[in-house]
């Protein structure tokens, strides 16, 4: 019997796997120059705290959450999304100051798979929980865009929308309720069911797209203090010089936003769903899962999307050097090298037991290293031989400059 990954997974395997991490490996970096703090919670929480906080009308969690019982009869879910777990974890820490967290991690939705849509995916985000003001709302924004250029999406715009206040969307509704009820007989069965229950939905219905091409739109339905916040947001980002495009329809898929959505989505992603990523202000989430009145903000992004939005390119090096025991009786001597290089920063490796030269450079081969250093008898005047992997070419080096080498600083002694 062999066993095969379930539906709408994959293994990350070498080379690919080099790439994940390297990707992961920067977001931790840039999350950490902004002051996000790294954050984690449990893969699967109670099913009561997403459809609080999702909202039990949204398709996720109508039709897309891995639901069970445990051994205890309590309802527990894996997660389909990190920003409900991260605001509970805020309450229950008793933190009611600002606070700024990162995270990254698996997240999992039952949907039909395709590029863009896996059933298990990754997603990285930060949420910005305690204040209200705009600028936290632009400093989430503009870490995620400076990521995705970093990433190597170039292209990537950001579209931004405001859905408004709760009394705001409260008389939106109406408005928007009425209108699709002149045009149900033209809208999708899953639309209609809608109409009452959570109109802003079919908004993001792509069955329904051209139907609601015309419609009503929450930013011509602002109060004064969204419709200000709204404004600020887009002075903010024309002086971050961040690309954006206002998008009057847009109102993501989750119920606990409020005033700013956004998403970001690069043209030349031609995916089933385009957005590598999105977020926005969910002020009242905090309020809906138990803790007290405590504005938020937060992004997520999908790595799974990213990655396949970038394009394959040649992943780095899985190794700086392979050493090679030319002389098996100084075994010890090279085992000894590779721990001062691997204490360096140097990414280095070697076989277990005893090899010919000729199966050592294999390996080194096998394990995509980029230079091989040889270890022979030269070792007695302090000397190694470096080989690079790719051009074939060699240098004779003293052994203590093999760290400066890989690192790419100016060296002598070479020959």
């Amino acid at each position: 019997m062999s066993f095969r990954t379930p539906k709408g997974t994959d293994d990350i395997m070498p080379p690919e796997s080099r790439l994940w991490r390297s990707v992961l490996r920067a977001w931790d970096i840039l999350a950490e120059r902004y002051g996000y703090a790294y954050v984690a919670t449990p893969i699967f929480e109670s099913t009561d705290l997403f459809a609080r906080g999702m909202g039990e009308t949204t398709e996720v969690v109508e039709k897309q959450m891995y639901n069970f019982l445990d051994k205890g009869g309590r309802r527990l879910t894996l997660r389909p999304e990190i920003t409900a777990g991260v605001v509970r974890a805020y309450i229950q820490a008793g933190r009611w100051g600002e606070f700024k967290g990162a995270y990254s991690g698996p997240c999992f939705r039952y949907e039909r798979p395709q590029e863009g849509r896996r059933r298990q995916f990754w997603q990285l985000g930060v949420e910005y929980l305690g204040t209200p003001d705009v600028e936290a709302d632009l400093e989430v924004i503009e870490l995620g865009y400076r990521y995705l250029l970093d990433c190597g999406l170039g292209d990537v715009v950001v579209h931004v929308n405001s859905i408004g206040d709760p009394p705001d969307r409260l008389a939106y509704h109406s408005v928007l309720s009425a209108w699709l009820e002149d045009r149900a007989d033209q809208l999708s069965r899953d639309a209609r069911r809608r109409i009452r229950t959570n109109p802003l939905r079919v908004l993001d219905s792509k069955a329904d797209r051209e139907v609601v091409a015309g419609a009503p739109v929450p930013v011509d339905h602002l109060g004064e203090a969204a419709a200000a916040h709204h404004d600020d947001l887009i002075e903010g980002l024309q002086e971050r010089g961040i690309a954006y495009d206002e998008d009057p329809r847009l109102v993501r898929g989750l119920d606990y936003y409020n005033r700013t959505v956004f998403e970001y989505i690069p043209p030349s992603y031609r995916a089933a769903q385009n957005a590598v990523g999105g977020g926005g202000r969910y002020d009242g989430l905090s309020r809906l899962l138990g803790g007290p009145d405590v504005p938020g903000v937060g992004l997520a992004l999908g790595l799974d999307r990213i990655l396949s939005a970038v394009g394959s390119r040649p992943p780095a090096r899985a190794l700086d050097v392979f050493l090679v025991v030319a002389d098996q009786d100084r075994r010890s001597l090279a085992q000894a090298f590779a721990r001062r290089l691997r204490s360096a920063g140097v990414r280095c490796d070697l076989v277990a037991g005893r090899r010919s030269v000729k199966a050592q450079f294999r390996a080194a081969n096998r394990r995509d290293a980029a230079a091989a250093v040889v270890i022979g008898s030269e070792w007695d005047a302090g000397l190694v031989t470096v080989k690079d992997l790719s051009s074939g070419d060699e240098r004779t080096m003293p052994a203590g400059e093999v760290v400066p080498w890989v690192k790419g600083v100016p060296v002598g002694g070479g020959r």
